[in-house]
């Protein structure tokens, strides 16, 4: 990977975690299901008038919108919303990648091999820590912290409808797939939103909304997702998966420190043991159970 690529690359593991400290923000001044529909509102719009749409069957479209947008996103909102900590819920969110491995074995009939049943039960046991911590009387939390695993099992169900999309016949490009499955999920997150948080709280949102609002809509829908995955995709386009794909475990490491350092949030000792145990849950799926190089360095 050229020098320029490894910083865009970078920058989007940076942009993706500091969108756990955004979306904590924008939900000071608006409800979390609203927020989400604004989101996916300006993602699809004015893009969708100027990326072609996907040529993939509509059932598959419809299946990835919403999981991956609608699904993740609502239980992501509402769980950050309820007091999930934001630095958290980056990591949790990262669950995923066992949820996917799981699904995956299911939907294609993909064995799972040893380091992936060592990565999976290390993060098992770090989300049992968690919970742990959240039951102490924090019921609050313990409700946030199960939204965000319905969050990570969602977004792993997405996975699943896209690699379907990626082995169609017509493969689409990412920015044409994230722009118009964004247009899917607004109906959904509007109507979900009249009913659980209600027309007038919708209104006064809209009415009264402040510029830390703005700002954190426009992060969300054109920094996050159309630049994100934007540069993310041809990255993916460019090089290996496996060049790519593991430096999304940044992310989680920069949701936690932005969270630390911009909303002061801070993890108990059990909480930073589940946290450490999930972190090498995820290092062990994805590099085994050596440290890449040192096996390198020895024969050397």
């Amino acid at each position: 990977m050229t020098r320029k690529d490894g910083l865009l690359a970078l920058l989007v593991v940076v942009v993706w975690g500091l969108n756990f400290v955004v979306i904590k923000v924008g939900l000071h001044g608006m409800p979390p299901l609203l927020l989400a529909g604004l989101r996916f509102l300006f993602v699809a719009f004015p893009a969708l008038f100027f990326v072609p749409r996907p040529r993939v069957p509509i059932s598959l479209l419809l299946g990835y919108a919403l999981t991956i947008s609608f699904g993740q996103f609502a239980f992501l909102f509402c769980a950050i919303n309820f007091g999930m900590p934001a630095g958290l819920a980056s990591l949790v969110l990262q669950a995923q990648a066992f949820f996917t491995i799981i699904l995956g074995a299911f939907a294609f009939g993909e064995r799972l091999q040893r380091k992936q049943l060592v990565g999976i039960s290390l993060a098992v046991f770090g989300v049992l820590v968690l919970i742990e911590t959240s039951m102490s009387g924090q019921h609050v939390k313990l409700l946030g912290f199960m939204l965000t695993l319905a969050a990570a099992l969602c977004w792993a169900c997405g996975n699943i409808f896209n690699k379907k999309i990626m082995h169609h016949d017509s493969k689409p490009d990412v920015m044409s797939l994230v722009v118009w499955s964004a247009l899917i999920p607004i109906v959904p997150f509007m109507l979900c939103s009249w009913i659980f948080e209600g027309p007038q709280l919708m209104a006064q949102s809209l009415i009264h909304i402040n510029l830390t609002t703005v700002l954190s809509l426009a992060y969300l829908a054109f920094v996050a997702s159309i630049v994100g995955y934007g540069i993310w995709g041809s990255l993916l386009g460019r090089y290996e998966t496996w060049r790519v794909a593991p430096l999304s475990l940044l992310v989680p490491v920069v949701g936690l420190a932005s969270a630390a350092l911009l909303l002061g949030e801070t993890l108990s000792a059990m909480q930073l043991l589940g946290a450490l145990l999930i972190m090498a849950g995820l290092f062990i799926n994805v590099f085994g159970l050596r440290v890449p190089g040192m096996r390198r360095a020895v024969k050397g």
